[in-house]
């Protein structure tokens, strides 16, 4: 078991590294070509972030552990809303504009019960995953058209410090870090893999958990970082970008390699988390828009609700340890 948890807290650390320098060696080629800051924040950046997430759900599908990458996949979300919202919040409140309302919360919520009607059989086939992942490029081409023509979004954009390196250094961190990525989300599934069989529980319960809250490390860090700058919709955007392609793409992979069989608990108490999260969180918004201190157009999200999250989410891990 030191061994599993030796090689879980390198592969952690390997693969958040090796994504920060993937990202800033991507960006900075894209900047180097005459990509605009705001539509290489909306794509390069963002689907950066997830790099993790993605390599280690591939890999674990490649492995034959499928249920650990879609235990990851439902998981990350759930830490996403329960755990780096609720944390973001109670260090800096958020203002939410009503684009997010009318646009970006919807679409969750529409992919979330999309999904949940896919695999209510408890069978993540191949047509599933495919459909999955055709939805996930309609939607990245439908928000980055729409975004990149927001000025308020290209502001925020434009003041974000993003990564610009030389033209050889940028592909050396490019290259170095797609390498590392591979390397050590091999080295994650592996630990992760070996701490299921010393434990005795399932590997969609470790992936729930263990590599979950890992592979979401880099959502709650940008996430608090651009709350504190006052970036409120990059920080919501990011927990809601993330959650979307957690589902439609580090989701859809397993279903894409081979047929996957989920447990009957993965529907009836993780799914069902996730999905009373995500309701749950659009209802806040809704409701905030009547708070005193929301402005015209805008929802607040304050500490109570941070409070609400942080404590779903310890209640989230009593419910997983008293149905083991």
């Amino acid at each position: 078991m030191l061994l599993a948890a030796a090689t879980i807290i390198i592969g952690f650390i390997v693969l958040i590294w090796s994504a920060d320098l993937f990202v800033a060696g991507a960006a900075s080629i894209a900047q180097n070509m005459g990509m605009s800051p705001i539509i290489v924040g909306l794509t390069i950046v963002s689907l950066g972030t997830s790099a993790p997430e993605i390599l280690v759900s591939l890999t674990a599908s490649i492995s034959g552990s499928g249920s650990l990458a879609i235990g990851n996949a439902i998981g990350s979300n759930i830490a996403n809303i329960a755990l780096v919202l609720g944390t973001t919040l109670l260090v800096a409140p958020l203002m939410v504009q009503e684009q997010c309302m009318r646009k970006e919360v919807p679409a969750l919520l529409l992919v979330t019960f999309g999904v949940g009607f896919l695999i209510r059989d408890q069978l993540l086939s191949p047509l599933d995953g495919w459909i999955m992942f055709g939805v996930m490029v309609l939607i990245i081409v439908h928000l980055v058209r729409s975004q990149v023509r927001d000025p308020s979004l290209q502001l925020e954009a434009e003041e974000d410090e993003l990564p610009h390196l030389p033209r050889l250094r940028a592909w050396v961190y490019f290259i170095a870090g797609l390498v590392l990525l591979i390397v050590s989300s091999k080295v994650l599934v592996w630990g992760a893999h070996r701490a299921a069989l010393e434990l005795g529980v399932s590997e969609m319960v470790i992936g729930l958990t263990i590599v979950a809250v890992g592979t979401s490390l880099p959502e709650l860090a940008a996430t608090v970082a651009s709350a504190m700058r006052g970036h409120t919709e990059i920080a919501l955007g990011n927990i809601i970008g993330s959650n979307l392609f957690n589902l439609l793409a580090v989701m859809s992979i397993p279903g894409m390699v081979a047929p996957q069989h989920l447990e009957p608990a993965a529907l009836s108490r993780d799914y069902l988390t996730m999905t009373f999260l995500t309701v749950f969180l659009a209802l806040a918004i809704m409701v905030s828009r009547k708070r005193s201190k929301s402005r015209p157009g805008h929802s607040y999200l304050g500490r109570i609700l941070g409070t609400l999250l942080v404590s779903f989410y310890g209640l989230y891990y009593y419910l997983l340890h008293t149905t083991l």
